[in-house]
């Protein structure tokens, strides 16, 4: 077969596997795929089953809606999920039995989250907002400091309850409520509790959460606050004890998580991962609609509570590691290698996870935990993947300017060198570009651009003192580092001085602001959704007075120099780089009049910019947003490097 090059709408033609659980008899899978109806500007999935050994697979449900969160009952009989068909997401039943599907709710706002099955498999605990939301359109009084979140909207008509379904009569019972935001999590080995995190303290700016238990009757309690620091995720384990991720007050921005052990009441709080270099819940800067990237560090403890499976950041690798739970520490690689792995559950002694390197975007993979032996589960996309010519990924490393070590890759397009090159720069910037997919990758090198990917300073992966190296200094150790692997890549005889371009959304977008207004050597900066002006985001972003105290270190009036020192907006007026920002106006991470403010300065200096504005988008809608907003940045993209870098 001939081989051609990736096609912008090659995107929307691969199918995706965002979910997928093993069934409790290790036999069976339950996953979720998610397909494009390009000609209906729309997404849908269903849930499919794969018998293991045989590896068949027969769909479960069929409808151009979402079906999503599916969740086996303790006995492998059914299998609970939400779904879209009736509009607001409701709780579902699919029977193996007679594959008929009923419907378990019908809230009028919805169901949400995880859904978790109580250990005598006759209740479903999970998430539904108020029944009475406030009316948008009409005025009202704010007393939250934290109001609006990105992707949420208002917090007041986000929050939700937890609840408990009685899955024989169909009755649901409320077991939280205030203002707070409930998740379940999990139910006790007695199943007498529920573990749930509580976050948006409505009296507070931060919205990190707190841990709780609720018994059956409403009666909930504080197990640990996030006085302690910021908790990610828990799991209670079969011996009583709680196993949580999380980092303690204290830490600079960039720190490392850890996996931490405690009593059911908070006590006895123990490190079990102080000698792992790298943060336990290891994600990669992708670019496909599926939710590992962003999820919470998932943890999947052994039926014993001997040890409990887990991922880590190991540069641009994602590997799953083992970790005791009792006793002298003791920390297990059980799957490595250049691609980003991600558990979904373990049954006995398998384990299940999902594959994505950066030329194939999900995979099903089974481990035997007592051989380490792999065995691939699926091979889906194959007929598209076949079709397609891949670039090349070389892995560079380079001294900076200071001699750090910085690690990197570029991918080449077909051809000859030197090419017109693209630094391509990720967010964050506590995160990291790696062994993952990433749409703009192949559409930049298909369209003739070897694409530069740099790790610098700030990136997670590489231990504390890389990723906390720019606290209180952004804009210096940073760009020195993005700029020298600029410079390698032309040493190599790979990039065209000439023919430079830079890009990159978030901490990226900041970056390629900066460099637009500190550097002319670029032909062309599009910018997306950029932190450019420090002390008005300290105002704006749903994160401001938190992340921009810290990593500014103080408030806008207490640390002027450092806001206005570190701010793209500051040397603005100075740029002649060619500059596109592109603009997601429902954006609260980093809100609109960011780039509107950078947007505003070039044109009255006489630079060259435009701007492409996408309504209804939020902060990451290019990667995971609707259909029309990741097309749009896709095709603006390659149009502003078309005209200014080649």
């Amino acid at each position: 077969m001939t081989k051609r090059l990736f096609e912008a709408a090659d995107m929307f033609r691969f199918e995706y596997m965002p979910e997928a659980q093993l069934s409790p008899d290790g036999t069976k899978i339950v996953y979720v795929l998610l397909r494009t109806d390009e000609a209906k500007d729309s997404e849908f999935s269903n849930l499919w089953l794969m018998d293991i050994q045989s590896k068949t697979t027969t769909q479960l449900t069929n409808g151009e809606w979402t079906d999503n969160s599916p969740v086996w009952s303790h006995d492998g009989a059914s299998i609970a999920f939400l779904s879209t068909r009736e509009k607001k997401p409701q709780i579902f039943l699919f029977s193996l039995a007679d594959d008929q599907t009923r419907q378990l709710t019908n809230f009028s706002q919805g169901c949400a989250g995880a859904l978790v099955w109580s250990p005598d498999a006759k209740r479903l605990a999970f998430s539904a907002k108020k029944e009475n939301l406030p009316d948008l359109s009409q005025p009202r009084r704010i007393t939250r400091p934290i109001y609006r979140f990105d992707a949420i909207g208002y917090v007041d008509s986000f929050v939700k309850q937890i609840h408990i379904l009685d899955v024989e009569s169909g009755q649901t019972t409320p077991l939280t409520q205030g203002e707070w935001n409930h998740s379940p999590l999990a139910w006790s080995p007695a199943g007498n509790e529920l573990l749930y995190l509580a976050n948006f303290d409505p009296d507070s700016i931060f919205t990190s959460a707190n841990i709780h238990a609720v018994d059956l009757h409403g009666n909930s309690r504080l197990i640990l606050s996030n006085e302690w620091g910021i908790i990610q995720n828990a799991a209670w384990l079969k011996d009583g004890r709680i196993a949580f991720a999380g980092v303690p007050a204290g830490k600079i921005y960039g720190s490392k998580n850890d996996l931490f052990v405690m009593n059911s009441d908070g006590s006895d709080i123990e490190c079990r991962t102080a000698s792992l270099p790298n943060i336990i819940d290891g994600r990669l800067h992708d670019d496909f609609p599926v939710p590992w990237a962003f999820g919470p560090a998932r943890i999947l403890p052994a039926d014993d509570s001997s040890e409990a499976i887990l991922c880590t950041l190991n540069g641009g690798e994602v590997n799953m590691i083992q970790v005791a739970l009792h006793g002298a520490e003791s920390i297990q690689t059980i799957a490595s290698g250049k691609r980003f792995c991600n558990p979904f559950n373990r049954v006995g002694n398998a384990l299940f996870f999902g594959v994505a390197t950066p030329f194939d975007p999900t995979q099903l993979s089974l481990l035997n935990l007592s051989t380490l032996e792999e065995n691939q589960l699926t091979s889906l996309n194959k007929d598209l993947l076949d079709q397609l010519l891949m670039p090349e990924m070389r892995e560079i490393r380079f001294k900076s300017m200071d001699g750090a070590d910085v690690e990197g890759w570029i991918m080449l397009p077909q051809g000859e060198a030197p090419f017109p090159t693209v630094l391509h720069i990720h967010g964050g910037p506590h995160a990291a570009y790696g062994y993952s997919f990433f749409f703009d990758f192949l559409a930049l090198t298909s369209a003739g651009y070897a694409v530069l990917l740099v790790n610098y300073r700030g990136s997670l992966g590489y231990g504390d003192t890389f990723a906390t190296a720019i606290n209180q200094d952004w804009g210096n150790l940073d760009h020195k580092d993005l700029m020298a692997g600029v410079d390698h890549a032309i040493a190599l005889g790979i990039a065209d001085p000439d023919r430079l371009g830079c890009c990159g959304v978030s901490a990226g977008g900041f970056h390629s602001c900066w460099i637009a207004a500190n550097t002319n050597r670029f032909k062309a900066a599009a910018p997306e959704n950029p932190l450019t002006n420090w002390v008005s985001f300290y105002g704006t972003s749903d994160i401001g007075p938190v992340f921009a105290v810290r990593e500014m270190g103080g408030k806008p009036h207490e640390v002027p120099e450092s806001y206005r020192r570190c701010s793209p907006i500051a040397y603005a007026h100075q740029s002649t780089t060619p500059t596109l920002l592109i603009v997601c106006e429902e954006d609260r991470r980093c809100p609109a009049e960011q780039a509107e403010q950078f947007y505003t300065t070039l044109k009255a200096n006489g630079c060259t910019v435009e701007m492409v504005r996408m309504p209804n988008s939020f902060h990451d809608d290019s990667s995971y947003g609707p259909f029309a907003s990741r097309r749009v940045h896709n095709e603006a993209l390659i149009e502003w490097m078309d005209k200014y870098v080649k």
